[in-house]
């Protein structure tokens, strides 16, 4: 299992989203890619992206502005 860490922080709605699409691709299953945002609204959008791709949400927090999330692939 390895952490991939994805720096979206600056990028407006859907940007962070549609970045972690495409860097969860080339993961393997049970491998986890950690989001950095700034966006507020990726709060509601991460959650949504791990309904709608069966990814596990294994934290969301924000700190100094920065929201992380750490996305666990199927």
């Amino acid at each position: 299992m390895t952490t991939t860490v994805l720096d979206a922080k600056g990028l407006r709605c859907p940007l962070p989203v549609l970045r972690a699409r495409k860097a969860m691709k080339p993961l393997a299953a049970g491998d986890i890619l950690e989001v950095h945002a700034t966006d507020p609204s990726s709060v509601r959008d991460f959650q949504a992206f791990c309904e709608t791709t069966g990814a596990e949400l294994l934290k969301a927090g924000e700190a100094d502005g920065v929201y992380i999330f750490q996305i666990k692939k199927a």
